[in-house]
């Protein structure tokens, strides 16, 4: 089917008045609705008599649909609408016979008509672009508020800015201050049409003599469409040198200074060669002409609000990267704190911390094992190193005196015990040459002999009883298994009494020094292991008192737990499985396998990694210890990483 057209050359679009001067007239074949399109400029489609018939309504309303406006020429004798012709589709209609007045008026006034609605598509059309770019603008937003790291936020931001740009290559700078002076560091840049160029780090003043240094000085966006004819008058100038060395060609560019919430230029991001096919590689001097396009003011003002957007985002990440050395700052204080109470574990935070986030990589790498479900991020891995870090630091809420105790008995209390018996023999010894000199004060030197010899065998089965007494309460004050006839010797011992330097009758061991050295295994008495094992709780509690970040809020709690036991034997709540978190259950097998393998300490020797791992079967069989975690804890070495 044959369609007659209108168009009209001089009109332009905000002009509601197209002009019929130099209306063109085209012919076109349309059968089906899909085929109908329509110009931007007004079109009008004046449907002849004779082939009224043969119009389908369907491509009628498609041409109204495409922004056209229809002009029906009645039959001979028809005066209005004919009742086969969709009047709310029609711009106009002639009468027949047709005056050339009316004919122009109908003509014209279907131009309006299709003006009218080229005017609404194209204000529909400019309204769903900005649609679009807010909310581009929007999801680059919240792209870059929910990114942490600076490096990976910065290749964001370039990465964002080309491609809402469509420009060929991009650069970053971010200001540096030093005391007074202020510089430009060069941290990134990107080159579609050359990726392999390498990247080198540098600085530039924060003056006039370059785009990115006067973008930083005046607070100025600059929009050039060829660097390479720059106006003679300004003070900047381009540094082509890259583009000597790597054969490219810089032509448009757009230099925008970011700006945080004051106002304070924080860096500059430099878009370079906008291409009208954002795919397109430029390697010759033809493909730049031919691809190359000025920065248009939309662009620039995107750019500017995406500039704003980034600075925040750059503000943002650096006070969060602040607030990591502070935590990280307060953390390392915290471990020297809990490490010069007691200097015989010096380290143990740190290994522990390490061997647990070690376990949780290698879980994290587990991609078919049990484990394929597990996955920690960045921020969950530091949760669990600070949570490692800090596991012990309840033990400032510990005596000092019991958490660093080796023997039975506290030192003051052993040299209590040694001055005793140095006193018993020094008593002894006065007694014996008393003895003796009484003797001879009363008879003389007769018989003198005989009686030292028995005075003096008596007096050595004294002393002797008397090394004994040391000798027991030295070897009972050792932290081993206390056997049962040295039990009974020591209450043999406290029974005995001596007479002090005041008279007064006392015991050889009072009963305090008795309930220490009957401690059946190692130094710590019932009332003593419980305030060690007190040092959970005053972690927990110091710890709830931080006011943690959300990525780091779950540390209390795994630290809390390290000393539970899978089968719900261990402490301070005796819960088990599942209840206990999974990053604690890491933590207790690096703990444990620490706690077996440092350095001698005066309570303990040092085992051989190879036994303490034996020894941590035994707790996987006796179900203290998780063994899925323990399994890979050995076969991914995780306890080398801190040899």
């Amino acid at each position: 089917m044959r369609y007659l057209l209108l168009h009209t050359p001089g009109w332009e679009p905000g002009r509601l008045a197209p002009t019929l001067v130099d209306a063109q007239v085209e012919t076109r074949e349309i059968r089906l609705a899909s085929e109908v399109t329509v110009e931007e400029r007004p079109t009008v489609l004046l449907v002849d008599p004779a082939d009224r018939a043969r119009f389908p309504v369907d491509v009628l309303r498609a041409f109204v649909d495409a922004g056209g406006a229809i002009v029906v020429l009645g039959r001979e004798g028809e005066t209005e609408v004919p009742p086969d012709m969709p009047t709310e589709l029609l711009a106009g209609f002639v009468r027949h016979p047709p005056g050339a007045r009316e004919f122009l008026v109908a003509v014209r006034s279907g131009f309006r008509e299709a003006a009218a609605r080229a005017e609404t598509a194209r204000a529909r059309a400019e309204a769903a672009t900005r649609s679009r770019e807010i909310g581009e603008l929007t999801r680059i937003g919240v792209a870059l508020g929910t990114e942490r790291d600076l490096k990976t936020l910065l290749d964001l931001i370039l990465t964002q800015a080309r491609r809402v740009t469509s420009s060929d290559a991009g650069s970053l700078y971010l200001v540096e201050t030093t005391g007074a002076t202020k510089r430009l560091r060069f941290r990134l840049t990107q080159t579609f049409s050359k990726p392999e160029v390498p990247f080198v780090e540098f600085t530039i003043p924060v003056d006039r003599s370059s785009l990115a240094g006067y973008a930083a000085t005046t607070g100025e966006a600059l929009v050039i469409d060829d660097a390479y004819f720059l106006p003679p008058d300004v003070e900047y100038s381009i540094n082509r040198s890259f583009d000597e060395r790597y054969g490219y060609r810089t032509k448009s560019m757009l230099v925008i200074p970011m700006k945080d919430h004051k106002e304070q230029v924080i860096g500059v991001l430099q878009l370079i060669n906008r291409k009208r096919e954002f795919e397109a590689v430029l390697t010759t001097p033809a493909e730049v002409e031919q691809q190359v396009v000025p920065f248009s003011k939309r662009t620039v003002e995107l750019v500017t609000a995406l500039a704003g957007q980034a600075a925040v985002a750059i503000e943002n990440s650096r006070l969060y990267e602040d607030i990591e050395r502070l935590f990280e700052g307060f953390v390392l204080a915290a471990v020297t704190a809990i490490e010069q109470r007691d200097p015989t574990t010096f380290g143990h935070s740190g290994r522990v911390a390490g061997m647990t986030v070690g376990l949780a990589e290698a879980a994290d790498r587990d991609t078919h094992g049990l484990f394929r479900a597990i996955h920690f991020t960045r921020e969950q891995l530091r949760e669990i190193r600070y949570a490692g870090l800090l596991h012990d630091f309840g033990k400032v809420g510990v005596r000092e005196q019991v958490l660093v105790k080796a023997k039975k008995l506290y030192p003051q209390d052993l040299a209590l015990i040694k001055q005793r018996y140095a006193f018993l023999r020094r008593t002894s010894e006065r007694d014996f040459w008393k003895q003796c000199a009484e003797f001879l004060e009363r008879g003389g030197s007769d018989g003198y002999d005989a009686f030292r010899a028995s005075l003096d065998e008596a007096h050595q089965r004294e002393l002797a009883e008397l090394d004994r007494f040391i000798q027991v309460v030295t070897q009972a004050n050792e932290p081993t298994v206390l056997p049962e006839e040295r039990s009974g010797d020591l209450r043999t011992l406290a029974t005995r009494q001596y007479d002090d330097v005041d008279g007064r009758s006392q015991p050889y061991l009072t009963e305090e020094e008795v309930r220490f050295l009957t401690i059946p295994k190692g130094s710590l008495d019932e009332r003593e292991r419980l305030e060690i094992e007190s040092h959970v709780n005053h972690t927990y509690r110091f710890l709830q008192q931080i006011p943690w970040t959300r990525e780091l809020q779950q540390i209390p709690i795994i630290a809390f737990g390290h000393h539970e036991k899978l089968n719900g034997r261990g402490y301070p709540r005796g819960v088990s499985g599942e209840a206990i978190p999974l990053q604690t259950r890491m933590m207790t097998i690096s703990d444990i396998y620490d706690a077996l393998t440092a350095s001698d300490r005066p309570y303990k020797p040092a085992v051989a990694p190879e036994r303490a791992l034996d020894i941590m079967v035994d707790e996987v069989k006796a179900g203290q210890l998780d063994r899925p975690l323990f399994e890979l804890f050995v076969e991914a070495k995780v306890f080398e990483a801190t040899g």
